[in-house]
């Protein structure tokens, strides 16, 4: 790999005799990683080896996968950098809590806080970028889960909006990207001197932000994938330094993990707590972690509750009832109350009472997407169907592995039962939801979203 003079002197003087190991270590090949998913049922029943776990995060493993079988299209699996994994683990989510994922595509940090949550609480996740928030929300509606709002806005926004409302924010924040060098070789090209003291300017303006919207006794988890000590150690300091009330978490240090070093920012000990993953090290691309607690006490920051507004979406009588007569038909219960369903257009969406009014927020996703109304009737979605187990409806239809490839391919699929009723059937292969179909007499006609069809 050819790197740039200047990023080969700032390194040789950092790393000292360790330079020459880590230079070379960017010519090597990184292992590659994947997580399984405990939303779904019989979760570690996939076709991919587990022979090779990952020892600091619970469904972690070492290997590839590949996005063209059934595991990763129904969301058993993602495929996700050995490094980066290890950032959802120390977000720690627990069902219940309130987070925060404000840079958050492609999804690999979101999906993991999701499947840690268990549908429980909420976990607002944020891309600036709409062509990335697209591919952000596409991800995390492969895991099923049913508590995520995808939203598309500048920090400030959020802000203003959602003042000291989450127990927990996560940035992982844009920034020169060094550790991405082996994996994206176009990343040398906009690399330069300077190019790391300016992501850190706007990764302090994104901070500020984001601690306004951490609740008193919450906690800060802060990532980054460079090795450079600008965007790192150093802006840890910083935040210590101006956010008196932050005081580090030390991080536990696994086999191959560096801790932060103190000489990198201002010299403060506690920096040792912060963990450094590079590749002469360790196995993945290269990450830098921190996760700083907030001390205030409770009473000082007490606010008075905001009036809530009135929110949008409200189900018209036919569209309760073309509801209720699906849900009637295809669940065993119905898992989702009036209370619960907003309309956004035609399109309805299960969004807990509980969560904040985000009708001021550009959204890519309120909620989970349950289907869309029709003339006289309701469709429903893809997402629905991932996040639904075979116990929790009466109509599932398992298909073959090669009625599977044909579906998402486009095609429909021709059965050779009788005596099954028409309608809508969750289609399962190999025990995994992957869609739904419509049986119309022993052909189910094809539901897979056009924008995601593959062939194998």
């Amino acid at each position: 790999m050819k790197l740039p003079v200047d990023f080969k002197e700032k390194y040789t003087k950092l790393l000292g005799e360790e330079a020459s190991a880590f230079f070379e270590s960017l010519d090597d090949e990184a292992q590659k990683g994947f997580r399984i998913n405990p939303l779904k049922q019989n979760y570690q029943e996939v076709d991919v080896s587990l022979q090779e776990p990952v020892a600091y995060v619970k469904t972690g493993y070492v290997g590839a996968v590949s996005g063209k079988t059934l595991e990763h299209q129904a969301g058993y699996v993602y495929s996700q950098d050995l490094s980066a994994m290890y950032v959802g683990e120390v977000v720690a989510a627990r069902p219940g809590e309130k987070i925060l994922d404000l840079c958050a595509a492609p999804g690999g940090k979101s999906t993991h806080i999701a499947e840690s949550m268990a549908n429980e609480g909420l976990l607002v996740a944020n891309e600036i970028s709409k062509k990335r928030a697209l591919i952000l929300a596409e991800n995390i509606e492969r895991t099923g889960a049913k508590n995520v709002i995808v939203v598309n806005e500048e920090p400030q926004t959020l802000a203003k909006e959602l003042p000291e409302y989450f127990d927990k924010v996560v940035v992982d924040a844009p920034c020169s990207g060094e550790g991405m060098f082996r994996k994206d070789p176009h990343a040398i090209s906009y690399w330069h001197k300077d190019y790391p003291a300016q992501c850190a300017v706007r990764q302090k303006e994104i901070l500020v932000e984001a601690l306004k919207m951490l609740g008193v006794g919450g906690e800060l988890i802060y990532s980054t994938c460079t090795f450079a000590p600008e965007e790192d150690e150093q802006i840890i300091a910083w935040l210590l330094e101006n956010y008196p009330y932050l005081k580090i978490v030390p991080l536990k240090h696994y086999a191959g993990m560096d801790q932060g070093v103190p000489a990198f920012g201002n010299g403060a000990e506690e920096l040792t707590g912060t963990v450094r993953l590079m590749p002469h090290h360790f196995k993945g691309e290269g990450h830098f972690i921190a996760k700083l607690k907030d001390m205030r006490p409770k009473k000082a920051t007490e606010l008075k509750k905001k009036k809530k507004r009135k929110q949008k979406g409200t189900l018209t009588k036919e569209q309760e009832q073309l509801w209720q007569d699906f849900a009637q038909k295809f669940f065993k219960e119905t898992p989702f109350s009036l209370d619960q369903l907003r309309c956004y257009g035609e399109y309805l969406y299960f969004y807990a009472p509980s969560w904040p009014d985000i009708s001021r927020l550009r959204f890519m996703r309120p909620g989970l997407l349950l289907g869309v109304f029709k003339k006289k009737r309701f469709e429903p979605s893809y997402t629905l169907a991932l996040s639904l187990r075979q116990d929790e409806v009466k109509n599932v239809l398992a298909v073959t592995k090669k009625q599977w490839q044909d579906y998402v391919a486009g095609n429909t699929v021709q059965l050779d039962k009788k005596d099954l009723k028409n309608g809508w059937y969750l289609l399962v292969c190999e025990g995994k939801p992957f869609a739904f179909g419509k049986l119309v007499d022993k052909t189910v006609k094809n539901f897979f979203p056009k924008g995601l069809r593959f062939y194998n």
